[in-house]
């Protein structure tokens, strides 16, 4: 899959470099789309989903918060 996406990359360079300008555009809209899809194929887990919950950061204690009057 990511050699597809090398190759609409490669076709839309060649094409912005010395084709028209609407083959470039179109290659490089279908880039964009095969690499967020190739993005969200590569995260997707079966048990989580699209959680990503190694991203997720738990608050272990509340933190403490000063008032104005207290010195830092």
């Amino acid at each position: 899959m990511m050699l597809v996406v090398f190759a609409t990359l490669s076709l839309a360079l060649l094409a912005a470099y010395c084709g028209p300008r609407w083959l470039a555009v179109a290659a490089m809209l279908a880039c964009v789309a095969l690499s967020i899809g190739l993005f969200l194929f590569e995260i997707y887990s079966p048990e989580y989903g699209f959680r990503m919950p190694w991203l997720q950061v738990e608050l272990d204690a509340v933190p403490q918060v000063w008032s104005r009057g207290d010195p830092a």
